[in-house]
Parts: structure tokens; sequence; C-alpha cells
């Protein structure tokens, strides 16, 4: 359609300790990297030691699934973790630790409201063009930043770079790039050939995610990520949803969360509840959960959803690609 935002660029789901979320993810038929986590001295010539957040990715084929956790004094790093060493000057050493553990203590306030996902990431082919569109529409944002990312290429892994932004809501009074629901935002990535890992349940693509919010607030939230999109929602009753082209996003009112879901109920509202994964075959996708003794219903035709509660906190609907 042209737009500058065309797809889910991730989700994080924010979790309290990283081995077992790793080993739940595994148990569910994903591929799993081993966890990244950063080092840094707490003086000029102390020992380096984790710091700030720690994360892992689960990579598909177009997006990927992040795992995150606050790396809190004492708590075991798992075995297969790679320290990752921050390297900085004395002199910015203070400023970096005051932001690292910022950045942690928003994670820690999203631990405070539930475990699960409370980060969702839009796609855009062209960033800068987003960002300009959202400076229009009076949105507030951090601005365009440049970082590297790691990547799984046929050569092993590469940093490479990526450009992103923040959506803030100030009049909410939240913490900058927080809105009520979590940290949302836009990236975009430099265009290089990633290599896919095998997923044991199929899974190929992040392709929707959804969004529980009061039912009162379904109006203003649908306006809202009017504006966010820059496309306009179809809404029905007591859902809205927006077609990302590469994926969709729905709204739902509380009240309707169980007719999407079954037996699901919001750890919180306004939350991000769930997300959707593209599968090569959902006979496989079933298989192997049946295998792993991983509960899961089959509330649609062609559609398997595991449970908040299995999940880390995040229900996970498996559907067949259509691609």
């Amino acid at each position: 359609m042209g737009t500058d935002i065309n797809g889910l660029h991730h989700v994080g789901i924010v979790v309290r300790e990283m081995a077992a979320a790793i080993e739940t993810y595994r148990r569910l038929g994903f591929t799993v990297a081993p966890p990244a986590y950063p080092t840094l001295p707490a003086a000029p010539g102390a020992p380096a030691l984790p710091v700030g957040a720690a994360n892992t990715h689960i990579y598909l084929r177009r997006n990927f699934v992040e795992l995150v956790t606050v790396v809190r004094d004492g708590q075991p790093v798992p075995g297969e973790a790679k320290l990752i060493p921050i390297n900085v000057p004395d002199d910015k050493l203070p400023g970096l630790l005051a932001a690292v553990r910022g950045a942690a203590a928003n994670l820690t306030a999203c631990l405070d409201r539930f475990q699960g996902m409370h980060i969702l990431i839009f796609d855009s082919p062209d960033i800068d063009r987003a960002a300009a569109r959202l400076d229009t529409a009076g949105v507030a944002h951090g601005g365009v930043h440049a970082i590297q990312r790691p990547i799984e290429t046929a050569r092993g892994t590469r940093m490479v770079p990526a450009r992103y932004l923040e959506i803030s809501d100030d009049e909410a009074g939240a913490p900058p790039g927080r809105l009520p629901e979590g940290r949302l935002g836009v990236a975009e990535n430099a265009a290089v050939e990633e290599r896919q890992p095998e997923h044991a349940n199929g899974a190929i693509d992040l392709i929707g995610c959804t969004l529980c919010v009061p039912d009162g607030a379904l109006p203003d939230v649908k306006r809202r990520y009017e504006t966010y999109l820059g496309r306009t929602a179809h809404h029905d009753g007591p859902t809205a949803t927006f077609d990302l082209d590469d994926a969709i996003v729905t709204l739902v009112a509380a009240s309707a969360l169980p007719d999407l879901l079954p037996h699901e109920r919001p750890p919180a509202l306004p939350a991000f509840v769930g997300y959707t994964v593209a599968v090569h075959d959902i006979a496989q996708t079933e298989h192997h959960l049946r295998a792993a003794d991983v509960p899961h219903i089959k509330p649609r035709a062609g559609e398997i959803v595991v449970p908040a509660s299995a999940a880390l906190g995040a229900t996970i609907a498996f559907r067949p690609a259509t691609d």
C-alpha cells in the first residue's frame, strides 16, 4: 500500500527469570539463541559485571520475538549466556550506568504490572518518513536513533545497522518511550539476507498481535493507533483491526477478550495479551505441542492457541502461512 509502516518488527516478552523463560520457549518448539548479558564496571578499574537488561531473540523470517529480563545483583547468569563487554571511557561511565539502570527500572515497572508482553515495535521501510508523519500528527517520540543489532546469517552472527524510534505519551504521564500499554516504537533494518533457524513448531513469521483495553476506551485507543499507523481501522463492535500488509493488529475491549481468546483474562488494562505466528504446517505445530505436553486449544478452524499461562503471560496463536 506504500505506507511507512507495513508489518511487525518484533514483540518483546519481559520475564522474571531468563533461564526458565528460554526453557519454556524451547518446549514450545522455538529455537532460542543464547542470551546476551551486557557487562560494565560499577566504577573505573572495577571488574565488569552483568548490568541493566539481558535479552535473547527467537529469529523468524522477517521479524523476531524478544525475551528480556532485568539483571539483578547476585542473580545467576545462564551457563550458555554470552557476556557482552561495553567499552566506555571512564568519564562517560557514570552517564552510561545511569542510562542502563534507567532502562532496567522501566523493565522492573513492567514486571510490577505482570510478566508478559510489554513491547511492540512496528516495521518500516522508511523510518524518516514515518517520523515526519508522526511529527505532523503531533505524536511525541524520541527521534530516530541508530544502533547495531545481531542477526543470524549463513556465516554466523553479524551485527548490522538498524534505526528506531520510540513513541511517547506526554499527556498520560508515562516515562519517555512508554505508553500506558507498554513500549511502542518503529524500526527500520538494513537490507541483509538473514538465515532463519528451523523451529520444531514450524514457525515462520510474526503476523499479528492483540491489545486489550477497557471497554469504554476502545474508540480513543483506536483513534490513537490510527494516528500512529497512518491507517484506518476496521471497527466491528468490541474489536478494531489494522491490516499492516504483512500483519494484523487487533484491539479488543476487555469484555470481548474471551470471545477472541477463550478463557483468557487481561492481567492489567490496557495490556498486550498475545501475538500470532505463521507456521509451515499446522499439523506439525500440533504434533510438537502434543509431544511436548504443552496446553493448547483450537478456537477456530486452522488455528491453535497456547494460553498465556503456558507461555510467560502472553498467548501464542499459530496459523498456517498464506505465502
